[in-house]
């Protein structure tokens, strides 16, 4: 080995070595390797941050925001709401469940997906009473292998798509990957649904998720009746299922200021009426976009200056200090003054009998608040009150919502097309996105995974280092080498299993970086085709399913599901397995020796 390699392949080990350590954060580790290799001149110092320009580097970062819109936008929620069902036997739960968290990992970041879906499947787990666990697991599996299907589905697929336009001339397209990632996503999604859940063990309660329902709050709140609401002329209790599907409880009417006494089952709603009830925040928003009602009525949005405006919804418990304590939202001033509605109050064992807004408010209160997105510190230090952990919770505006999947649509078409460059096409996206609303000025940096950007800003100048010197050469070599003798199939396996591997240990984004250019030496050294050796590496990368560090859906579920380490395996290593078997001949079908 010449010293170059040698240098690189002590650092490649170091990464690899600190990052299953797990001690040290990746984008620390990896940026941190590059650094060193531009001091020790094995990367020219004018080379040293072209991977933050890289088109994959882009691409992914504009996924996350776009990714961000669709949710803002209510487009994710759209899908869920009419046809998750608890009612469903498990299987069917976890075969719809998988479907719809598979098709919209295809489209934006397969993380973002599962991190949209996971409070549906728990809602929906807690509503037919079985553990959540036995359902989170597949829907997990299930996003991962619904990011293989398309060119922005998941990072590995980005990158090698890079290094096929840097080495060989030209990209893959956006629809490239999706001949064998859809049979093989298709077929994972089947296993999962029959046979997979049935493997993941049993546990005493669901982990983590059991304590945070022991801390969960339900708020007491009010939601308006606007005057072109469908529910003008009906009576209360019409509302009921739909309230008992989002989890919520009806508790009684406000009409003209003042809390009606008893639940008003069959009162007919009138403009302007507020509907009162209990329900945790996301059940709250959920169940206001069900029925098209309203926080607050649009003279008041334009009386204190939020109509139009990007809005956060923040929970905060009340001290004895507070500015609030002892006094009602209304006497306060709290809208004219800081523009934020009170939307409900959590008071544990005590009823809640007035208008939320005119009820005093008392020590040990939480507050469940609506403010213009980036005043939620002003507005909590202004109250005094103390803000409970973010937990993201944001104002979905539905009125936007085929806008925002217009929008998107319209350029992931030009991109298949050939009409523009995905970056640039992405790129309009996230401008008409801030442009129309969709996402919030404020919040554009925010939904980044800025670790992630710096992870491949920084791994790939060590890749194409690695390339450049000849080491990927020699990892094919020494592969070659391992399989002397065998058929040209047999070693795209050998590469597939070498990666899966590597993948189940490693950030999937890193594994291709090192794969994809071993690959390529592979198909060159026998003579054949790169193309099939790219795509092996695509799926292999993706299919991190042994274990709760190899992919960041796995590492999401582990609490809320109360999973061990060793509970991955039982499903994952069948399905992995089912991936090798099936993805290999697909492969050499589609993509020719």
């Amino acid at each position: 080995m010449t010293a170059d390699q040698t240098i690189l392949f002590a650092l490649f080990g170091a990464v690899f070595a600190l990052l299953l350590w797990g001690r040290v954060r990746y984008d620390l580790v990896a940026f941190a390797a590059l650094l060193a290799a531009v001091t020790l001149k094995v990367i020219p110092a004018e080379d040293a941050f072209a991977g933050f320009g890289h088109p994959a580097t882009v691409v992914v970062a504009l996924v996350l925001v776009v990714s961000a819109g669709l949710v803002r936008s209510g487009a994710v929620f759209l899908i869920t709401r009419t046809l998750v069902d608890s009612s469903r036997s498990l299987g069917a739960h976890i075969a719809f469940m998988g479907g719809i968290g598979g098709v919209l990992s295809a489209f934006m970041n397969n993380v973002a997906a599962l991190a949209l879906l996971m409070p549906v499947d728990i809602q929906t787990a807690r509503k037919a009473g079985r553990p959540a666990r036995l359902s989170l697991m597949p829907l997990s599996f299930c996003t991962i292998l619904g990011g293989m299907v398309t060119l922005i589905g998941t990072p590995p697929n980005i990158i090698i798509a890079g290094i096929r336009r840097d080495q060989l001339g030209e990209s893959f397209g956006m629809f490239d990957f999706a001949p064998v990632g859809g049979v093989v996503a298709v077929a994972g999604l089947a296993f999962v649904a029959l046979i997979g859940w049935r493997l993941v063990p049993s546990a005493e309660g669901d982990g983590a998720l059991a304590e945070a329902r022991e801390h969960a709050k339900d708020y007491v709140a009010e939601l308006k009746v606007p005057a072109s609401s469908e529910l003008v002329g009906k009576r209360l209790f019409e509302v009921y299922d739909v309230a008992e599907k989002n989890d919520v409880a009806i508790l009684g009417l406000t009409r003209d200021d003042k809390r009606r006494y008893g639940l008003q089952r069959n009162t007919q709603l009138r403009e302007g009426d507020s509907i009162v009830l209990e329900a945790r925040p996301e059940a709250l928003d959920e169940f206001r976009a069900a029925l098209s009602l309203d926080f607050t009525d649009e003279d008041e949005k334009e009386r204190i200056g939020i109509a139009g405006e990007g809005l956060a919804i923040i929970e905060a418990v009340v001290p004895e200090s507070a500015r609030i304590a002892g006094k009602s939202a209304r006497a306060l001033g709290l809208a004219w003054r800081q523009r934020t509605v009170l939307l409900g109050i959590s008071r544990e064992g005590r009823r809640i009998t007035k208008e939320v807004r005119k009820t005093p408010v008392r020590p040990g209160d939480i507050l469940l608040l609506l403010t213009p997105e980036g005043d939620e510190g002003q507005v909590t230090d202004w109250l005094g009150v103390l803000p409970l952990a973010d937990r993201g919770l944001v104002v979905t505006d539905f009125a936007k919502v085929w806008l925002a999947i217009g929008v998107f649509a319209a350029a992931v078409a030009a991109s298949a097309l050939g009409l523009l460059y995905l970056p640039v096409a992405l790129g309009f996206v996230v401008l008409a996105y801030v442009l129309t609303g969709v996402l919030p000025l404020a919040e554009l940096y925010r939904h980044i995974e800025w670790p992630v950007v710096v992870l491949l800003g920084s791994m790939i100048p060590l890749g194409a280092a690695l390339d450049a010197s000849g080491g990927t050469a020699l990892i094919a070599g020494a592969l070659l080498g391992l399989g002397e003798g065998w058929p040209a199939w047999a070693l795209l396996t050998l590469l597939m299993v070498v990666t899966m591997t590597l993948s189940d240990v490693l950030n999937n984004a890193a594994t291709a970086v090192v794969a994809a250019p071993v690959g390529i030496q592979m198909a060159t050294s026998l003579g054949v085709s790169p193309d099939p050796f790219l795509m092996a590496v695509a799926v292999a990368a993706s299919c991190a399913f042994l274990t709760p560090i190899g992919h960041k859906n796995n590492t999401l579920i582990l609490g809320p599901g109360g999973y061990s380490f060793g509970d991955y395996w039982r499903m994952g290593l069948p399905l992995e397995l089912l991936v090798v078997v099936l993805a290999v001949p697909m492969i050499l079908l589609v993509w020719p020796l």
